[in-house]
């Protein structure tokens, strides 16, 4: 039997605030020399129209003010969509979240991450003090981190500090991080999965066969794993055929093999197909 399709719609983060159970991305920009804005604008305003209210941005991403544009474009209130922005590892967080504020046009920030674990215990723990600085002072609603290990959060924890409200790490049956995932459950901290559609290379013949078998796309069946397992994914796409099926995936259930079978396609750190910096010392 398939189990449930009923899947809450968000996730109450240990902050206190609701999180949407699915996000789009919009890495757009990064890396690029050209203005994000020809993808970023509209690729936000088709994620609107087709249900999204949960937007994950970053400085390095170079779209924030384009994510801003957008949501005012939209006519969507502000407090009707979660934005997620990420300080950079070598950033300075004050700073940063104000240079955010400034460029999205926000009064606040629903969530803002330490985009990726810098070296140093002291280097982690003084950007991690400076977030919950900015979430005293109303800046940001919730503090989090992205690609963090099992040893950079416990030494948030054994240094009496708040603990995050979300880890953001790449997850997908290729690379389930199942350790870390256990240790943010325990501790109440929220799960958010980069990557989770494997960046389009999904002609796995165990994916593909599963897909075939609930006549869906390769894509859903693993944004279903996903969300089934309790994870929140990020998924990214300039197409907007691909925007709208992505978002599909409440109309059916993976049953206990699907399940089990794609379970079994972990291969651990090697599976990983992004940077997953998460053995920074």
């Amino acid at each position: 039997m398939a189990e449930t399709l009923t899947i809450e719609s968000t996730v109450k983060l240990n902050s206190g605030y609701e999180i949407p159970r699915f996000g789009f991305g919009v890495a757009y920009g990064y890396g690029k020399v050209e203005d994000p804005l020809e993808l970023t604008v509209p690729g936000v305003l088709e994620a609107f129209k087709v249900g999204y209210r949960h937007i994950d941005s970053a400085q390095l991403y170079r779209n924030e003010r384009e994510v801003g544009q957008a949501l005012r474009k939209s006519g969507i209130k502000r407090e009707d969509v979660y934005i997620t922005s990420k300080v950079p590892e070598d950033g300075d967080p004050t700073a940063s979240i104000d240079a955010s504020l400034a460029a999205f046009q926000f009064e606040y920030i629903d969530l803002y991450l330490i985009h990726s674990p810098p070296p140093g215990k002291e280097t982690r723990l003084k950007l991690w003090r400076a977030l919950l600085e900015a979430k005293k002072l109303g800046k940001i609603r919730s503090a989090g981190v992205s690609n963090y290990n099992i040893h950079h959060l416990e030494e948030i924890r054994e240094a009496g500090l708040e603990i995050p409200s979300v880890n953001q790490i790449e997850l997908q049956p290729f690379c389930q991080q199942k350790p870390i995932v256990e240790y943010c459950r325990k501790h109440d901290i929220a799960v958010e999965a980069y990557c989770p559609i494997i960046r389009g290379k999904m002609d796995d013949p165990v994916i593909v066969d599963i897909a075939k078998k609930h006549n869906k796309e390769p894509a859903q069946v693993l944004l279903r794993w996903s969300l089934q397992h309790g994870l929140i994914p990020l998924v990214r796409s300039s197409n907007p055929a691909r925007i709208l099926s992505n978002s599909q995936v409440y109309d059916f259930a993976l049953d206990e093999d699907d399940m089990k079978r794609l379970d079994a396609l972990d291969c651990g750190d090697e599976g990983a197909i992004s940077w997953n910096p998460i053995h920074v010392q």
